[in-house]
């Protein structure tokens, strides 16, 4: 491999190309999608922190609310970075200096690995809501905190070889870049380890955790007999799971798969530097744009929030969310259901 396709693949989100001329109107428009990304992003996000801390504590919401906060935070950091990517892009030049290189870099991996981890916790903790209920409800915030610093310690541990191996250097153009000081087999290594860490492992966690959980409710309400909420299960919560697991891949893949063939096959690229950075820009679009959904995905569309918005126009919930509650003596996997909702899945 080249010193050049490790000067351009090390930068992920920052990455530019210094040959690649004039900005076009597909730049531009591109620059603009990312910015009004970073807006609505920022602003979904920091209304979910709004709605956290004030005043979303139903007893239901409380198992999740602390990886919601985690969650948001981890993207209002992720977005953050925006501005930067996009100055980065059109100036083809790096004005942040050697500690900009090594923070925000750091910053990108470190708040992308969070969101996905914290995505994953909240996944399996769902999980845990249908099959053991009782040991999902013993579990108490403690654990959830414990789990929350895990998930920031290891992103930051997955974090400190980009910290530590890349500095500002001066380009093949004159100008400044972000260049690894590692040799290219060992930068290899490395964003396939990045590669499995955050998109492999947890896409294949939410995959069997969310098709376990369609199994699970599914015995419910064929245990209940119940073909209303057979019905409901098929309209609201198939689309909302296979929502957040295309959400997801959808979100994540394009953007490893193009840094992989960068990284292992460049030679087979047929295309030009200026379709090289379309792309990169367009799948750089994708990893923000799952950022912008979590609100929505997590909070803003679940059952918990339209409790919270019903309680703050003085109105009782719907009558429906008290079915399952009032059997719940009478039939433990309707608790199961029950449970679940509570998470935020509904």
């Amino acid at each position: 491999m080249t010193t050049e396709l490790i000067e351009e693949a090390s930068l992920g989100n920052f990455s530019y190309d210094a040959e690649r001329g004039e900005e076009s109107p597909v730049t531009r428009a591109l620059g603009a999608v990312l910015l009004l990304m970073c807006l609505f992003g920022t602003t979904g996000n920091i209304y979910t922190l709004v709605v956290a801390f004030g005043g979303m504590s139903v007893r239901s919401a409380g198992s999740l609310r602390i990886y919601v906060v985690n969650l948001a935070l981890a993207d209002l950091l992720y977005l953050s970075t925006i501005p930067f990517v996009v100055c980065t892009y059109f100036a083809q030049d790096w004005f942040f200096g050697d500690v900009g290189c090594r923070f925000l870099l750091s910053l990108d991996l470190l708040t992308m690995h969070a969101s996905i981890f914290l995505l994953t916790a909240m996944s399996v903790e769902r999980y845990w809501a249908v099959t053991r209920p009782l040991r999902a409800r013993q579990a108490g915030n403690s654990y959830r905190r414990l789990a929350c610093v895990a998930v920031w310690l290891v992103s930051s541990l997955l974090t400190v070889p980009m910290m530590v191996m890349i500095q500002q250097r001066e380009g093949r153009s004159g100008k400044l870049i972000c260049f690894p000081t590692w040799t290219p087999g060992a930068f290899q290594v490395y964003l396939t380890v990045l590669f499995g860490t955050s998109v492999l492992g947890p896409g294949l966690v939410l995959g069997v955790v969310y098709s376990r959980l369609v199994q699970a409710y599914w015995a419910s309400t064929k245990v209940m007999w119940s073909p209303v909420a057979s019905r409901a299960l098929k309209q609201k919560l198939f689309p909302r799971i296979f929502s957040i697991i295309v959400a997801y891949w959808a979100c994540f893949v394009p953007f490893w798969a193009w840094q992989l063939t960068k990284l292992y096959w460049p030679e087979d690229l047929e295309i030009g530097p200026t379709a090289q950075a379309y792309l990169n820009f367009g799948v750089t679009c994708l990893t923000y744009g799952n950022s912008c959904a979590n609100p929505f995905l997590y909070t803003l569309l679940s059952r918990n929030y339209r409790k919270y918005m019903a309680a703050q126009g003085g109105e009782r919930p719907h009558r429906r969310h008290a079915f399952f509650k009032k059997k719940t003596h009478e039939m433990p996997q309707a608790e199961h259901v029950s449970v679940a909702e509570g998470g935020g899945l509904g």
